[in-house]
């Protein structure tokens, strides 16, 4: 009788805890239809692309385009900045900005961009650059060791200064070896003058949706986003080190 009587004893805290675990399922369900709901009726012309909870009791992640905010189950407060747990150092903001750029860029094909690829290709990055940005042509005069190091450099087009700006990236566009015209212009140069169809708009939407607000802007195969000009050296070795994670499964 006695093994009878433990193993009953085991089955009621069991079934204790499934019961639990159903019922905080049910009521996070809950939580989320009531910020749905909510949600829906503050900002009618607004899609949420993603709606979750946080670490935080009562704090929900929300995801709507480009922007990540944190709201109440009501909906009323909303923050916006980063959330950061202090004892593992994760940025739950960039995490979802990360994959918000991923899916941003992956709008835009090769034969979108201006592409610049060495014969073994180990990383790509995508990088925001304008002509006429003086880090932009200090990055790119950086080409070479991007390419010795097997890293492949697409760049997204954001011509921000202006007309004769314009018409100069389109010009390099729509040049015969657009490559080559990006180079000149880079350095300075002179572009033969044309036009054709282009994509600089979906450049440009792109741009907005990575939240881009200068040049140059580089984009790892992470999603993360450095802002400005960053030595070659240093994006190789974010590159390495986002592998070498990858590897270890972190």
């Amino acid at each position: 009788m006695k093994p009878i009587q433990t193993f009953s004893r085991l089955i009621v805290p069991a079934a204790a805890v499934f019961s639990l675990v159903f019922a905080a399922i049910a009521s996070a369900d809950e939580d989320i239809d009531t910020l749905s709901n909510a949600l829906a009726k503050r900002f009618p012309n607004v899609a949420i692309d993603k709606l979750e909870r946080t670490a935080i009791p009562g704090l929900y992640q929300l995801v709507a385009g480009s922007q990540v905010v944190y709201t109440d189950v009501n909906g009323r407060y909303m923050i916006e900045g980063d959330l950061i747990d202090m004892d593992t150092g994760k940025n739950f903001a960039e995490s979802a900005k990360a994959g918000i750029r991923v899916k941003a860029i992956e709008q835009l094909s090769d034969d979108e961009m201006v592409v610049y690829q060495p014969e073994k290709v180990e990383h790509t990055i995508n990088v925001v650059t304008d002509i006429y940005c003086p880090y932009c042509r200090k990055l790119h005069n950086e080409m070479d060791d991007y390419l010795d190091n097997n890293i492949k450099v697409r760049y997204i087009l954001l011509p921000l200064k202006g007309k004769k700006d314009m018409e100069d990236t389109v010009s390099v566009w729509c040049a015969d070896d657009r490559n080559l015209a990006l180079d000149i212009a880079k350095a300075g140069g002179g572009v033969e003058k044309k036009t054709c169809p282009n994509p600089l708009a979906k450049h440009k939407l792109v741009s907005r949706q990575l939240g881009v607000t200068g040049t140059p802007a580089i984009v790892l195969e992470d999603g993360r986003m450095l802002p400005g000009y960053v030595p070659v050296k240093e994006v190789v070795k974010l590159l390495n080190q986002t592998e070498d994670k990858g590897k270890k499964g972190g």
